[in-house]
């Protein structure tokens, strides 16, 4: 199916020194607790632009006023959908399904200026030297699967036995695609060839909700969950691309790990359950450029996303 087609939104504003590029995931502001921490991100600059990497809310129109809050703030905001956002909820006015409800949240980012994974990506000027950001919508297809399953049928069964199931099985529906894993393969394949064909010189900052490798999701407490929390097709993109960094969010244990030389940054705020329990000793938001060498902090795994 071809993408939308509305026009793209505003340029962002040029960075100038003393901006940051900063971000955040997992916001979950259809929780009550959580309004309070949303409210809470602001910039410390005019020019800070700010990556939402995903589950801002279930409702779009929970999803645009946050957005669009946010776009208020920030000199430049870059959003890509979680599964949350994706998920048809009987409260939700917009009983929009799979690719569709996807198109309705990309018209809402371009007529408030927000960048989505459709639009050309923006150009970040740091201090040292530019970098793209690519907001990236990849899912999943089940090739995380339970250690000693071999098939996607397989891993589930495991999956529904421990009783851990992802709510993605009940509200994320994949039309018209066959299912989550068919339409993870089309996004795939559709994002690997716009950053194959990105200009090398320039650094990539790729953002998605899912971790584009596996091995995030050893620390979690429940293994049988990683299989709706990315795809082995995008292992090596970290390595293929030139990349500067990779921003993803879904598992709420937020962190910064190293994979063959590339820093990852996980940076869900979570659940109120999650974040009472290890507080944000980093801050809401995350720095990912200009990069300060943040020591890692402790995280509190989870696996309940």
């Amino acid at each position: 199916m071809s993408p939308p087609s509305p026009p793209s939104p505003p340029a962002p504003r040029p960075r100038v020194d003393g901006g940051r590029l900063l971000a955040v995931s997992d916001l979950h502001v259809g929780i009550a607790d959580n309004r309070p921490l949303a409210d809470r991100l602001r910039p410390t600059s005019d020019e800070d632009w700010l990556i939402v990497a995903g589950d801002v809310a279930e409702q779009a129109d929970e999803v645009a006023r946050a957005l669009e809050v946010l776009a208020g703030r920030f000199a430049h905001v870059v959003w890509t959908p979680g599964n949350h956002e994706l998920w048809t909820v009987d409260k939700d006015p917009v009983q929009l399904r799979g690719q569709a409800r996807y198109e309705h949240l990309v018209r809402i980012c371009r007529e408030i200026g927000v960048t989505s994974p459709e639009d050309p990506y923006p150009r970040w000027e740091g201090t040292d030297g530019p970098v793209a950001i690519a907001p990236v919508f990849l899912l999943y297809d089940y090739t995380f699967r339970v250690p000693g399953t071999s098939t996607k049928e397989e891993s589930l069964e495991r999956a529904h036995e421990a009783g851990v199931v992802c709510t993605d099985e009940y509200l994320l529906h994949a039309d018209p695609y066959p299912s989550r894993d068919a339409w993870c393969r089309a996004r795939v394949a559709l994002t690997e060839r716009r950053l194959a064909a990105h200009d090398s010189d320039v650094p990539l900052v790729i953002a998605g909700h899912w971790p584009l490798v596996r091995e995030p999701t050893s620390v979690m407490w429940y293994p049988e969950f990683a299989q709706w929390c990315g795809t082995e097709l995008t292992a090596d993109w970290h390595r293929r691309f030139n990349v500067a960094a990779v921003v993803y969010g879904h598992l709420h244990i937020p962190r910064t790990t190293w994979y063959d030389g590339v820093r990852f940054e996980e940076v869900s705020i979570g659940y109120p359950r999650e974040w009472r329990k290890r507080g944000h000793p980093r801050g809401l938001l995350r720095q990912i450029l200009p990069y300060d060498g943040t020591a890692e902090a402790p995280a509190v795994p989870d696996g309940s996303e």
